[in-house]
């Protein structure tokens, strides 16, 4: 393309030149006309180099129109083969954008292909899966089937022995209360027996009395540890506390793990507080007799704030 451009222009380029050249041989070899005589005077009074100046600018006018334009044509066809291989690089380049589309379009669709693959292998995996699952579902309900019945037919053996078992045991407290009542028959010992029993009542509530009264007196002792316990933890404010109080029921655990504080009747503040403290303490003071924590496992107590003073 540049060659051809190269030539074309040196073509046009000579052919001004020829055109221009004649243009100023033409006007030098022309012998001049006939004049009048006051041109023909007024001609002598001009002298000839002012002439051949004026041809020369002409000529010189038109060497540079032709130069003009031949560098506006140059410049034109510069431009022109610019806007070509600009042209060409955009084509160019829109061309290795589709080719490049067009793999990526290509390894989409075989990327995709090999996940359609692997799903379906995943897919038969996971019905064979589902197969062997289910398989194992029956198998195994079949042995539940097995095992419940192997229970029932145990249980129903067991039921039978305790039957055997009660009515062997019920003929033996029969035999022996008959043996009782043949043996009370043949004592004389209607007066001492109700003596007896009188004693032994009298002692048993003598007994229950004395471990009544131990029982509360345990009570009271760990009423007490609790308390303090309570007082040790209890945040108080001598200006909002003062001659106030809160009733307070606490559940406790058979280690003392305080496991619900329920405020009752009492001012406010104090009750907050008291709750508070108790949660802080987290394990209160119980007794270790089963008798006496079951008296205790919900205590009811009202708390007083102390002040030091």
């Amino acid at each position: 393309m540049q060659k051809k451009y190269t030539i074309a222009l040196s073509l046009s380029i000579a052919l001004h030149i020829i055109v221009a050249l004649l243009m100023g041989l033409g006007d030098f070899d022309s012998k001049p006309k006939p004049m009048p005589k006051s041109a023909a005077s007024q001609a002598r009074s001009v002298k000839p180099i002012e002439a051949v100046v004026i041809n020369k600018q002409k000529f010189q006018q038109q060497v540079d129109n032709i130069r003009k334009k031949k560098a506006a044509a140059k410049t034109a066809e510069i431009k022109r083969i610019k806007e070509l291989e600009k042209r060409a690089a955009n084509a160019k380049k829109s061309r290795k954008k589709e080719q490049s589309r067009i793999k990526k379009l290509e390894r989409a669709r075989k990327l995709k292909e090999k996940e359609k693959r692997k799903a379906d292998k995943a897919a038969k995996i996971s019905k064979a899966k589902a197969r062997a699952a289910e398989k194992d579902r029956k198998n195994k309900e079949a042995l539940k089937h097995k095992a419940n019945k192997a229970a029932a037919e145990a249980k129903a053996r067991r039921i039978k022995e305790e039957k055997a078992a009660e009515k062997a045991e019920h003929l033996r407290k029969k035999k022996a209360a008959e043996r009782k009542r043949k043996e009370k028959a043949a004592q004389e010992k209607s007066a001492q027996e109700r003596m007896l029993q009188q004693q032994l009542e009298q002692e048993m509530a003598s007994r229950q009395q004395a471990r009544r009264q131990q029982m509360m007196t345990e009570i009271q002792r760990y009423t007490a540890l609790i308390s303090q316990a309570i007082q040790r933890n209890l945040i108080t404010d001598r200006a909002t506390m003062t001659g106030k109080s809160c009733k307070l029921i606490i559940s406790l655990a058979p280690s003392g793990f305080v496991t619900n504080v329920v405020k009752g009747a009492g001012d406010r503040v104090v009750c907050d507080a008291a709750q508070k403290a108790v949660y802080k303490a987290g394990t209160l003071p119980v007794s270790k007799d089963a008798e006496v924590f079951k008296e205790m496992r919900s205590i009811s107590l009202t708390v007083v704030p102390e002040f030091n003073d």
